[in-house]
Protein backbone atom coordinates (compact mmCIF):
# COMPACT_ATOMS: atom_id res chain seq x y z
CA UNK A 1 0.00 0.00 0.00
CA UNK A 2 1.03 3.71 -0.52
CA UNK A 3 0.31 7.38 -1.82
CA UNK A 4 1.00 8.26 -5.44
CA UNK A 5 0.94 12.08 -5.79
CA UNK A 6 1.91 13.94 -8.79
CA UNK A 7 1.56 17.71 -7.29
CA UNK A 8 1.17 19.46 -10.51
CA UNK A 9 -0.69 17.58 -13.59
CA UNK A 10 -0.62 19.97 -16.53
CA UNK A 11 2.87 21.85 -16.06
CA UNK A 12 2.67 23.32 -19.50
CA UNK A 13 -0.72 24.80 -18.56
CA UNK A 14 0.59 25.90 -15.81
CA UNK A 15 3.92 27.72 -17.23
CA UNK A 16 1.27 29.15 -20.01
CA UNK A 17 -1.07 30.40 -17.05
CA UNK A 18 -4.08 28.78 -18.46
CA UNK A 19 -5.44 27.21 -15.28
CA UNK A 20 -6.04 23.93 -16.42
CA UNK A 21 -3.59 22.08 -14.33
CA UNK A 22 -3.96 19.98 -10.99
CA UNK A 23 -3.05 17.88 -8.27
CA UNK A 24 -3.90 14.20 -7.68
CA UNK A 25 -3.51 12.06 -5.12
CA UNK A 26 -3.99 8.74 -5.20
CA UNK A 27 -4.19 5.90 -2.79
CA UNK A 28 -2.99 2.53 -4.25
CA UNK A 29 -3.66 -1.08 -2.65
CA UNK A 30 -2.17 -4.53 -3.84
CA UNK A 31 -1.93 -2.69 -7.15
CA UNK A 32 -4.70 -1.26 -7.80
CA UNK A 33 -5.82 2.76 -7.37
CA UNK A 34 -8.41 2.74 -4.56
CA UNK A 35 -8.73 6.09 -3.40
CA UNK A 36 -8.29 9.29 -5.94
CA UNK A 37 -8.59 12.87 -5.37
CA UNK A 38 -7.77 15.61 -8.13
CA UNK A 39 -8.24 19.11 -7.60
CA UNK A 40 -8.04 22.02 -9.62
CA UNK A 41 -7.46 24.90 -7.54
CA UNK A 42 -7.73 27.71 -10.51
CA UNK A 43 -11.38 26.37 -11.18
CA UNK A 44 -11.69 24.90 -7.35
CA UNK A 45 -12.83 22.11 -8.92
CA UNK A 46 -12.31 18.78 -6.35
CA UNK A 47 -13.08 15.13 -8.22
CA UNK A 48 -12.83 12.49 -5.89
CA UNK A 49 -13.44 8.60 -5.45
CA UNK A 50 -13.14 5.47 -3.10
CA UNK A 51 -13.53 2.29 -4.63
CA UNK A 52 -16.78 0.75 -4.37
CA UNK A 53 -18.45 4.03 -3.24
CA UNK A 54 -19.10 6.31 -6.59
CA UNK A 55 -17.28 9.17 -7.70
CA UNK A 56 -18.15 12.73 -6.95
CA UNK A 57 -17.42 16.27 -8.06
CA UNK A 58 -17.46 19.53 -5.67
CA UNK A 59 -17.97 22.85 -7.63
CA UNK A 60 -19.09 26.58 -5.67
CA UNK A 61 -19.50 24.38 -2.37
CA UNK A 62 -21.64 21.53 -3.58
CA UNK A 63 -20.78 18.24 -3.95
CA UNK A 64 -22.81 15.86 -6.45
CA UNK A 65 -21.99 11.59 -7.79
CA UNK A 66 -20.88 11.53 -11.22
CA UNK A 67 -20.74 8.72 -13.58
CA UNK A 68 -19.87 7.98 -16.95
CA UNK A 69 -21.89 8.50 -20.01
CA UNK A 70 -23.38 5.67 -21.74
CA UNK A 71 -24.64 4.69 -24.89
CA UNK A 72 -27.66 2.22 -26.03
CA UNK A 73 -25.55 0.86 -29.52
CA UNK A 74 -22.01 -0.45 -29.13
CA UNK A 75 -20.56 1.67 -31.97
CA UNK A 76 -22.28 5.41 -32.02
CA UNK A 77 -22.13 7.61 -35.14
CA UNK A 78 -20.63 10.09 -33.01
CA UNK A 79 -18.11 10.58 -29.70
CA UNK A 80 -16.85 13.22 -27.66
CA UNK A 81 -13.63 12.92 -27.50
CA UNK A 82 -11.41 15.38 -24.80
CA UNK A 83 -7.96 16.10 -26.67
CA UNK A 84 -4.86 17.87 -25.53
CA UNK A 85 -4.29 21.86 -26.67
CA UNK A 86 -0.68 20.39 -27.34
CA UNK A 87 -0.83 17.03 -29.12
CA UNK A 88 -0.79 17.61 -32.53
CA UNK A 89 -4.55 16.61 -34.03
CA UNK A 90 -3.46 14.61 -36.93
CA UNK A 91 -1.54 11.89 -34.64
CA UNK A 92 -5.16 11.65 -32.88
CA UNK A 93 -6.89 11.51 -35.53
CA UNK A 94 -4.88 8.65 -37.05
CA UNK A 95 -5.74 6.13 -33.96
CA UNK A 96 -9.35 6.82 -34.63
CA UNK A 97 -11.91 5.42 -37.21
CA UNK A 98 -12.74 7.87 -39.34
CA UNK A 99 -16.27 6.61 -40.08
CA UNK A 100 -17.47 8.11 -36.71
CA UNK A 101 -17.82 11.92 -36.18
CA UNK A 102 -15.69 13.23 -33.07
CA UNK A 103 -16.76 16.41 -31.11
CA UNK A 104 -13.56 17.82 -29.63
CA UNK A 105 -12.99 19.27 -26.47
CA UNK A 106 -9.23 20.47 -25.73
CA UNK A 107 -8.21 21.03 -22.08
CA UNK A 108 -4.45 21.08 -20.80
CA UNK A 109 -4.38 18.46 -17.83
CA UNK A 110 -4.64 14.83 -18.28
CA UNK A 111 -6.18 14.26 -14.66
CA UNK A 112 -8.99 17.21 -15.68
CA UNK A 113 -9.79 15.47 -19.19
CA UNK A 114 -10.11 11.95 -17.54
CA UNK A 115 -12.55 14.04 -15.24
CA UNK A 116 -14.75 15.51 -18.25
CA UNK A 117 -15.13 11.37 -19.08
CA UNK A 118 -15.88 10.70 -15.39
CA UNK A 119 -18.87 12.95 -15.31
CA UNK A 120 -20.29 11.77 -18.38
CA UNK A 121 -18.88 15.30 -20.36
CA UNK A 122 -16.49 13.41 -22.96
CA UNK A 123 -17.29 9.93 -24.63
CA UNK A 124 -13.05 9.15 -23.92
CA UNK A 125 -9.88 10.55 -23.70
CA UNK A 126 -6.67 8.97 -25.85
CA UNK A 127 -3.33 10.23 -24.49
CA UNK A 128 -0.53 9.31 -26.99
CA UNK A 129 3.05 10.09 -25.64
CA UNK A 130 4.91 9.30 -22.30
CA UNK A 131 3.18 9.61 -18.86
CA UNK A 132 3.37 7.90 -15.73
CA UNK A 133 1.46 6.04 -12.97
CA UNK A 134 1.48 8.97 -10.82
CA UNK A 135 -0.56 10.46 -13.79
CA UNK A 136 -3.25 7.80 -14.19
CA UNK A 137 -3.65 6.67 -10.74
CA UNK A 138 -6.31 8.95 -9.24
CA UNK A 139 -7.98 9.55 -12.78
CA UNK A 140 -8.35 5.35 -12.85
CA UNK A 141 -10.11 5.55 -9.27
CA UNK A 142 -12.34 8.33 -10.09
CA UNK A 143 -13.19 6.89 -14.13
CA UNK A 144 -14.14 3.42 -12.63
CA UNK A 145 -15.64 4.69 -9.96
CA UNK A 146 -17.89 6.57 -12.59
CA UNK A 147 -18.36 3.34 -14.07
CA UNK A 148 -15.75 3.85 -16.97
CA UNK A 149 -12.32 2.40 -17.58
CA UNK A 150 -8.61 3.21 -18.62
CA UNK A 151 -6.72 0.97 -20.60
CA UNK A 152 -3.89 0.72 -22.78
CA UNK A 153 -4.68 1.10 -26.43
CA UNK A 154 -4.02 -2.55 -26.67
CA UNK A 155 -6.84 -2.72 -24.50
CA UNK A 156 -5.53 -4.32 -21.87
CA UNK A 157 -5.43 -3.19 -18.02
CA UNK A 158 -2.63 -0.64 -16.61
CA UNK A 159 -0.63 -2.03 -13.64
CA UNK A 160 0.79 -0.15 -10.67
CA UNK A 161 3.93 -0.84 -9.29
CA UNK A 162 3.98 -4.44 -11.01
CA UNK A 163 6.74 -3.33 -13.92
CA UNK A 164 10.55 -2.37 -13.23
CA UNK A 165 9.38 1.16 -15.30
CA UNK A 166 6.49 3.37 -13.74
CA UNK A 167 5.58 4.58 -17.34
CA UNK A 168 2.49 3.86 -18.77
CA UNK A 169 1.85 2.63 -22.51
CA UNK A 170 -0.51 5.15 -24.84
CA UNK A 171 -4.28 4.81 -23.09
CA UNK A 172 -7.65 5.51 -23.42
CA UNK A 173 -10.41 6.64 -21.12
CA UNK A 174 -13.57 5.67 -21.72
CA UNK A 175 -17.01 6.36 -20.41
CA UNK A 176 -18.54 3.39 -21.54
CA UNK A 177 -16.74 0.17 -21.77
CA UNK A 178 -19.25 -1.55 -23.69
CA UNK A 179 -18.92 0.25 -26.77
CA UNK A 180 -16.97 -1.41 -29.88
CA UNK A 181 -13.74 -0.11 -28.46
CA UNK A 182 -11.53 -2.27 -30.83
CA UNK A 183 -13.56 -1.04 -34.07
CA UNK A 184 -13.47 2.60 -32.95
CA UNK A 185 -9.72 2.58 -32.00
CA UNK A 186 -7.74 2.40 -35.45
CA UNK A 187 -4.69 0.30 -35.81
Amino acid sequence: QYWLVDPLDGTGEFIAGSGDFATLIALVRDNVPVLGVIYAPESDLLYWAVRGHGAFKEANGESRPISAMHHEHDQPDSLVVAISRRQKLENLTRRLNPAIHYELIPLGSSSLKSCLVAEGVADCYVRLGPTGEWDTAAAQCIVEAAGGRILSLALQPLSYNETESLENPDFIVMGDPDLAWGRILAH
